[in-house]
C-alpha cells in the first residue's frame, strides 16, 4: 500500500488544475479529487519549474516531494500520510482524456462580481461582495437584457443614484465598458497570487476556458 492519508485537510482542499492528455485546461479540482486521480493511475503531476515543465507520477512525485520538504519546505502545502509527506500539487493531466473544456463563461454574480474586482463601475471604490449590488446599464424597463455587455457591479449609494436612469441621464460614467470575458474572470484573479503561477502557460484565453467547482 502506498500510504493512507491521515492529515492535512486544509491543503487537501487547495486548488488543482487539471489538464486534458494534450495539455488544455480542462477544470479546477480540489487536491483531494487529485490525488485519487494519482492512485487510480488516471493522472501524472505537471510541475513547472523556469518555463519548463516535468510530469510525474506518484511514486516519483513522493520523491519530489522528500526534497523539497528538506530544502523548500516553506514553498509547498503538505499532505501527511503514515509514512511520508507529499507536496500538493499544483497542476495534473489526465492520461486518458482528450476532450476540450466549452468556451462560453456562464453569466453568474460571481463571475460578474469577479470580471469587475468587486469594484462599483460608477465611483471606482471596491467593497465586500455583501455591499454590492447588480445594475442594468439600460435599464429593464427601458429594454435593457440581463448580458454581460449590460451588467455591472455597483455599491448601493450609486444604484440608488441611477435608479431607473441611463448613466448619462444620472450624470454618471461608467469607468469600464463591459464586456463578455474570454475566460473565467475567477480564474484571472487567481492568476494574481504566487500560489497559482504555473497555471499560466496552460490558460491561454484563445483556446480554452476552466470551469471552476463551486
Amino acid at each position: 500500500m502506498r500510504g493512507v492519508i491521515t492529515s492535512g485537510y486544509s491543503a487537501l482542499s487547495s486548488n488543482v488544475l487539471v489538464l486534458n492528455k494534450h495539455y488544455a485546461a480542462v477544470r479546477v479540482v480540489s487536491a483531494r479529487r487529485a490525488m485519487c486521480l494519482l492512485f487510480k493511475e488516471a493522472a501524472e503531476i505537471v510541475s513547472v519549474e523556469d518555463s519548463t515543465w516535468e510530469t510525474y507520477d506518484f511514486d516519483s512525485w513522493r520523491e519530489v516531494s522528500a526534497y523539497r520538504a528538506r530544502y523548500e519546505r516553506e514553498h509547498h502545502e503538505w499532505i501527511n500520510c503514515v509514512r511520508f509527506e507529499l507536496a500538493v500539487p499544483r497542476i495534473i493531466r489526465l492520461l486518458f482524456y482528450d476532450r476540450l473544456p466549452r468556451i462560453e463563461v456562464k453569466l453568474t454574480r460571481r463571475n460578474i462580481y469577479a470580471r469587475d474586482r468587486n469594484r462599483c463601475q460608477y465611483c471606482g471604490k471596491k467593497f465586500p461582495m455583501s455591499e454590492l449590488s447588480l445594475d442594468h446599464v439600460v435599464p429593464r424597463s427601458r429594454g435593457g437584457e440581463m448580458t454581460w455587455e449590460n451588467i455591472v457591479c455597483a455599491c448601493v449609494a450609486c444604484n440608488v443614484k441611477k435608479g431607473g436612469r441611463l448613466p448619462k441621464e444620472a450624470r454618471m460614467k461608467l469607468i469600464t465598458e463591459p464586456v463578455r470575458p474570454k475566460r473565467s474572470p475567477a480564474v484571472t484573479l487567481r492568476l494574481t497570487s504566487e500560489k497559482y503561477a504555473s497555471w499560466k502557460p496552460f490558460l491561454d484565453a484563445a483556446y480554452w476556458n476552466v470551469e471552476l467547482r463551486d
